[in-house]
């Protein structure tokens, strides 16, 4: 039922998966994470006395405070080697849960089927296998196989954990096989009716968005807890009907989302990884629209990098909107070189899978340059790198043309004379053509200045001199 990559192993190869990845203190990665969740629940189902035999001697206590997905590993086996309580209800998982931070929407999914799981496996009502395993890296489920692991449920007379499903449609999306939904209608299980309109309908709907400046004029960043510095420019969404089929700790994800809303997180190292992403693969806007602020920490205060979540989030199934071209512009100018060295990359990808905006993304990155968020030597050397990879010169040139003009009306021109190198080298590596006004004017002037040589070479490398 489970094939490819997330193949349940045998015990004894998922013992040694298990131990290597609560051996390690940092995040195991969305593949390997999923494989281990899924295996430990099969495996329960089929033999749990074999499954404990084999985990039973892998360590489960760290010397240090290990990656989140680490510990809920940790979590997971440790219900399913424990003592069955029986009279336990697994159904109750969760039901003290509280909201406290809309940022955070999507781990409270995450959480709610971690805790479900962790909860039947407690109360020794596991199942073959969950609904909601991927069916590729990014995290989406195929249609066709939530329906075909659905009828299975329906053959071994087990009832679907309301996480487990909710975690699962939210993996699916994209237009969907007629026939897959006709399937779907023909399901005998109670939540039938519900996956064949959720699949008719193409999975979670798009809500509106709209993008907005933190209040106030500009200031210096400050590391106050709480600061608005009037520095960053965020997303947001408006609300997202559907939630009352879903359990609870869903509900979040379907609010209206205000991009300045208070929150009692001073950081979210943890929440900014490619498991974000992955919890809801068609719709990365909303996982970058969250968590924005964080990302731009990284640009504006010197915070918390967060590598893998860039490169989740242009790699998902989703279309790349306002909220992904925001997070990587903060990227391309992030203090951490492993974000720098990411949003290169994530550019890269954008522009391979032509879902690159190039005149959205030069906009946002002429602003924040304007705005004093990005610092432009840190800017200009990641648009260098990119210019070196393969489709990078069409993509750098493709930002450039647009971020240019706003850059040289903005903020003194003096310091912009090795970006206008790296965009003469775009240009003509492209072989762009056309020209800019306020490239010509400035390459017009009369003088020998770094800056003044290489708008010449720009105004050049576009004449198709």
């Amino acid at each position: 039922m489970i094939k490819g990559e997330f193949a349940v192993p045998s015990p004894g190869a998922l013992a040694d998966e298990v131990a290597a990845v609560l051996a390690g203190r940092h995040d195991p990665g969305v593949v390997p994470f999923e494989r281990v969740l899924n295996a430990v629940v099969s495996h329960s189902f089929r033999d749990r006395e074999a499954l404990a035999a084999a985990l039973g001697s892998v360590p489960r206590e760290f010397r240090v405070k290990p990656h989140a997905q680490v510990r809920c590993t940790a979590g997971i086996v440790g219900a399913a080697v424990g003592p069955v309580r029986a009279q336990d209800s697994w159904e109750n998982a969760g039901a003290g849960w509280l909201e406290l931070c809309q940022h955070v929407a999507l781990d409270y999914i995450a959480g709610a089927r971690t805790g479900e799981v962790a909860a039947r496996l407690r109360a020794g009502d596991p199942v073959p296998f969950l609904l909601s395993v991927p069916s590729g890296p990014t995290g989406a489920v195929e249609p066709y196989e939530l329906v075909e692991r659905l009828a299975e449920y329906e053959r071994l007379g087990i009832r679907p954990g309301p996480a487990d499903l909710g975690q699962a449609l939210l993996r699916c999306g994209g237009r969907v096989d007629p026939e897959v939904v006709r399937a779907a209608e023909r399901l005998e299980l109670a939540e039938g009716p519900r996956v064949a309109a959720w699949l008719r309908q193409g999975g979670l709907p798009v809500p509106a968005w709209w993008r907005e400046r933190e209040a106030g004029e500009a200031e210096r960043p400050s590391r106050r807890r709480g600061a608005r510095i009037g520095r960053r420019i965020l997303v947001g969404h408006e609300a997202v009907e559907g939630r009352g089929a879903f359990p609870r700790q869903f509900w979040s994800l379907f609010r209206k989302f205000e991009p300045h809303i208070s929150c009692p997180h001073w950081s979210l190292p943890d929440y900014r990884d490619a498991h974000t992403v992955a919890t809801l693969p068609w719709h990365p806007e909303m996982a970058a629209a969250r968590l924005l602020t964080g990302v731009a920490s990284a640009a504006d205060q010197d915070g918390c990098g967060s590598p893998a979540f860039l490169e989740a989030l242009v790699s998902a199934d989703g279309p790349a909107g306002p909220a992904v071209h925001l997070a990587v512009a903060y990227g391309l100018a992030s203090v951490p070189e492993p974000d720098r060295e990411a949003a290169v990359r994530a550019l890269a990808v954008l522009a391979s899978r032509g879902r690159l905006d190039g005149e959205l993304l030069g906009r946002e990155l002429a602003e924040l340059v304007g705005l004093g968020t990005l610092r432009v030597p840190l800017l200009t050397g990641s648009l260098r790198a990119a210019v070196s990879v393969p489709e990078g010169a069409g993509a750098v040139w493709a930002v450039l043309a647009t971020a240019l003009p706003g850059l040289l009306a903005r903020t003194r021109p003096q310091v912009h004379g090795a970006l206008l190198a790296v965009a003469a080298d775009s240009a003509r590596l492209s072989g762009a053509r056309g020209g800019l006004p306020e490239v010509t004017a400035l390459a017009g002037r009369p003088g020998s200045s770094q800056l003044l040589r290489q708008a010449r070479r720009l105004r050049d490398a576009l004449a198709g001199v």
